[in-house]
């Protein structure tokens, strides 16, 4: 049934290709015409400085030469030889940035304050989600993020799977994907709860070593490029969480998966889920409510990275009536609590959001909460571009440096000083291709 409700969105959708395979916009060459391939085109980039993703300060002065999907030179305009016949795209005022990387999404789900999660997972049609992510994939893109993370499609099975190709074939804009697909829960654990029947979960169920290695490798197959797992969760609703699935259990998800070449990550809030994430060696750990100063200097020599989604947690206590003033609800007291105790511990910090929870296109929330909580913006910068892309293992993108692919950002001021800047995006490139700001293709009747 999913492949015949992707199968009619790629139909429908296949009209508003500018040509085969490419994105709405994308140049025509001279090879479509039969006159023999066309040269790459040349964008040279000159805005008022550029973060490179790895140096805690900005440089002034610099430009950035682009010759088709990848950056080709950086440096001090007067160091850096401009191609004759360059496009040139001048951004004053702007800080010119590595395309940002967020760490934690889930673009089949839309704000709970909107519809409840238990409502878009029982009684959202699948075609109604997938026409809502495409609009979040375009904002997100827009927001600056050129790649995200997209850790389970919440009972839409793998309709993450044919969003990231439909965006791969240029049929809809939006960020480069890395999907989870079902994920894993162990068998009650999950949601939605409370019903006399068997209702649909929002993840796939699955107990036993056995039944693991099956099911790791049928998500695999089903096209995750990322295995999670839930380590612990609510049994049932009210109560706090308690870790579901054994050591042993854990420790073989991260075998199977890493045969096949796939990381592991860890939904994990209390300490003996991420401990037990921890010593099974997953790549990173989710929420991590109650870590404790123990579980996250385990977290650093193990070298597991630490995803802290302050910004869901945030969004869920507001929904529930906080207006952000003094004093803080609980939960918030200990997401401050346990941000410390990572930032103290020396652990790999993973800038995610859980964007979904609130809107899409708002992941900027993120950045600016980990900076409250006491992380420098350059820091907090760094870990969303050159930081998140290697800790997901993405050797091609998340820094400003020749030969990586030119996903870039400028937004207005200086995030360094001043992280709000995120929020004013005024340019975006994704491969080469500007897709919002200067140099963006004009937008044709009916297109926003």
């Amino acid at each position: 049934m999913r492949l015949q409700l992707l199968a009619v969105l790629l139909a429908v959708a296949g009209p508003a290709l500018a040509q085969d395979g490419a994105p709405v916009g994308a140049p025509v060459g001279a090879e479509a015409q039969g006159g023999g391939p066309s040269p790459e085109p040349v964008v040279v980039l000159r805005p008022a400085r550029v973060f490179d993703g790895v140096e805690p300060r900005p440089h002034a002065g610099w430009v950035v030469v682009v010759r088709g999907e990848r950056i080709s030179a950086a440096g001090p305009a007067a160091q850096v030889a401009v191609p004759s016949g360059a496009r040139v795209i001048d951004l004053p005022g702007q800080t010119l940035m590595p395309g940002l990387i967020e760490g934690h999404s889930h673009l089949l789900l839309h704000p709970y304050d909107r519809t409840s999660w238990d409502d878009q997972v029982l009684r959202e049609p699948e075609a109604l989600r997938v026409a809502r992510a495409t609009v979040h994939a375009r904002d997100t893109l827009h927001a600056g993020f050129t790649t995200v993370r997209d850790l389970g499609s919440e009972g839409a099975g793998y309709a993450d799977v044919g969003l990231k190709a439909a965006i791969e074939r240029g049929i809809v804009p939006g960020p480069r994907m890395l999907v989870a697909g079902p994920a894993l829960v162990a068998s009650g654990s999950y949601g939605p709860k409370g019903f006399a029947a068997a209702v649909p979960q929002g993840a796939e169920e699955a107990d036993g070593e056995d039944a693991l290695v099956r099911a790791v490798r049928r998500q695999i197959g089903g096209g995750a490029d990322v295995v999670k797992v839930y380590a612990d969760y609510r049994w049932r609703a009210g109560e706090d969480s308690r870790p579901t699935y054994t050591q042993a259990e854990l420790r073989r998800v991260v075998e199977v998966a890493a045969s096949a070449g796939r990381p592991v990550v860890a939904h994990a809030s209390t300490p003996e889920g991420m401990r037990r994430a921890a010593l099974a060696g997953v790549v990173t750990i989710e929420h991590g409510n109650a870590g404790t100063p123990e579980v996250f200097r385990l977290m650093r020599e193990r070298k597991v990275a630490f995803c802290p989604t302050l910004a869901a947690t945030d969004a869920i206590r507001r929904y529930r009536g906080w207006n952000g003033a003094a004093p803080e609800p609980a939960e918030i007291a200990e997401k401050r609590r346990s941000f410390r105790a990572a930032l103290q511990a020396g652990v790999t910090l993973c800038m995610g959001g859980d964007v979904g929870v609130y809107a899409h296109g708002e992941n900027a929330r993120e950045m600016a909460l980990m900076v409250d909580y006491g992380m420098a913006p350059a820091q907090v910068l760094i870990a969303a571009t050159s930081g998140n892309a290697r800790i997901f293992g993405l050797a091609d993108r998340g820094a400003v440096r020749p030969g990586l692919l030119a996903d870039l950002v400028a937004v207005d001021g200086d995030p360094v000083r001043d992280i709000a800047a995120v929020r004013n995006v005024r340019w975006v490139m994704k491969g080469g291709q500007v897709v919002r700001g200067p140099g963006a293709p004009v937008a044709g009747p009916g297109e926003p």
